[in-house]
């Protein structure tokens, strides 16, 4: 449990990339490959300031989602990237003006409780061996014993 606020830093910088992005997108126009040097339109795209800045915040949510992956278990971290469901459906619907139907509160209530339940049963790697290192530590315990017996 003391690994969630990093979780939670991945999950919102993660959600900040994603409305960088869309911004960006905004400001930009209507993309048409149609005409002119395709090479070219991906890098004005790419360099415009809000997708470039939505670019790099995907770069520290990785970073950081990294981190948490060196100390809990993937099983228990990934899940918790579907909270930047939330944080970008309620940003989008109060920034950018995007229709929020009752199916999409409904879907996110959803994603809310599994994320909760989820949270409920998480341990880090510190704190637990999985089976299969509980496994290869019983077998390398037997070997060593067999080794000593041999010599």
């Amino acid at each position: 449990m003391r690994y969630i606020p990093f979780i939670l830093f991945t999950v919102t910088t993660n959600a900040a990339a994603q409305l960088m992005l869309k911004h960006g997108m905004t400001a930009y126009g209507q993309v048409s490959f149609v005409g002119g040097s395709l090479p070219l339109k991906v890098l004005q795209i790419i360099f415009s300031p809000w997708v470039f800045a939505g670019l790099l915040m995907f770069v520290v949510s990785t970073l950081s989602h990294l981190y948490v992956l060196s100390k809990v278990e993937l099983s228990f971290a990934y899940p918790f990237l579907s909270l930047a469901y939330v944080m970008v459906t309620l940003f989008a619907f109060f920034v950018f003006h995007e229709d929020v139907n009752a199916w999409r509160i409904a879907g996110l209530t959803f994603i809310c409780v599994g994320t909760v339940l989820i949270a409920q049963s998480g341990r880090s790697r510190e704190e637990s061996a999985s089976p299969h290192e509980e496994t290869t530590a019983s077998i390398s315990q037997q070997l060593s014993r067999t080794s000593e017996l041999v010599q």
